[in-house]
């Protein structure tokens, strides 16, 4: 928990750094010297702290780094250019949106060899999901989302996404407060596409979420974690990386994927085209893409790494070939990824979950 600490503390450095320099209109080298800098958006603890101050270290560049914690959050800000940043880590479906609206840069992967040589071949083909070509994007993150539960509260098996709807567990039941992620439940469980866009099945998913209201104790994103760490609540939606966090903390919990199918995600490097310092980005990322930092990182965070270099380093047996951090999903059927819906898919998704959150 102090590693956590370190880098909420970090988090909060950076950002207002970040907007010192925005806010004096300063430039990269007058504000950092000789090498420039780079302006790092990422998610909320997602990233070593160690590996900023190694690449500073070794580069001499300065890492102005800032936060974000949805997808949502982070794209008007990219979209209305009110901030430069140089290096973000979108999801997916958000990353298509971005490359659909001309928002991203092509990479020259020339510059990022170590981008090439240890991202596995399965991460680039599962990318052409969302950025065809593989032109725009740099596998950083992956996993899957499944139900997370302590055993010493559940008794059953746990196979499937209707025991979230079972009243033996009102109030002990955590949902993701995310439209995609929550549909994505709903939708699986009646056995439709996460992606789709039938109004009757999403009334179908709306209508299942609206009865599953009164049994969930909270819609929540990071604190699905910490409740189930500190034994609040039975079972909760949770992604695999944070599951394999809270199982080293509190032993009763398990975690498994749904037999319904569920979301297999991934999380991307871009540079966006207005980019002030796009050979630093590229340096950075080319960096995070090196077998031992992106170890680290893993290690720090515990969200699957899809870089084989790193894996290969991993000293724990038991983490490696862990079934969490690296399932073999050719043993899940209907596996997604989520794709880009466009404004008159997201605007229906967003106008029934206001009716979720309201009824």
């Amino acid at each position: 928990m102090k590693k956590k600490m370190m880098i909420r503390t970090l988090g909060c450095l950076l950002t207002m750094s970040c907007a010192a320099a925005l806010l004096t209109g300063c430039s990269a080298k007058t504000a950092s010297g000789e090498n420039g800098q780079v302006v790092v958006y990422n998610w909320g603890e997602y990233i070593d702290p160690e590996t900023i101050e190694m690449f500073e270290e070794e580069t001499g560049i300065q890492v102005v780094y800032d936060e974000y914690e949805t997808n949502e959050i982070m794209y008007p800000k990219v979209e209305t250019g009110a901030s430069a940043y140089d290096v973000i880590c979108p999801s997916d479906y958000m990353i298509s949106k971005m490359i659909g609206n001309n928002l991203l840069a092509e990479l020259n992967f020339d510059n990022m060899p170590n981008a090439k040589a240890n991202i596995g071949a399965q991460y680039w083909e599962q990318s052409q999901g969302f950025d065809p070509e593989n032109k725009y994007s740099v596998p950083y993150c992956w996993g899957t989302v499944g139900i997370l539960y302590n055993k010493t509260m559940v008794e059953e098996p746990v196979d499937s996404w209707s025991i979230l709807w079972d009243e033996k567990y009102t109030d002990n039941i955590l949902m993701q407060d995310s439209v995609r992620d929550a549909f994505m439940v709903a939708l699986k469980l009646n056995g439709n596409s996460m992606n789709s866009l039938d109004e009757g099945e999403l009334a179908a998913a709306r209508d299942l979420l609206i009865r599953q209201k009164p049994l969930v104790q909270a819609y929540v994103i990071d604190q699905v974690r910490d409740k189930m760490i500190g034994g609040e609540a039975a079972l909760g939606v949770i992604y695999s990386g944070e599951a394999i966090f809270t199982q080293r903390e509190n032993a009763d919990l398990e975690y498994v994927i749904p037999k319904e199918g569920t979301n297999v995600w991934i999380d991307s490097w871009v540079i966006p085209k207005n980019a002030p310092n796009p050979e630093n980005a590229e340096k950075f990322i080319d960096f995070m893409c090196r077998g031992d930092i992106a170890l680290k990182n893993f290690e720090y965070i515990t969200y699957s790494t899809p870089n084989e270099a790193a894996r290969e380093l991993i000293e724990d047996e038991d983490l490696k070939n862990s079934q969490i951090a690296f399932p073999d999903l050719s043993q899940y059927a209907n596996l997604e990824t989520f794709t880009y819906l466009g404004e008159d898919g997201d605007a229906l998704y967003n106008e029934m979950w206001k009716e979720v959150k309201s009824n």
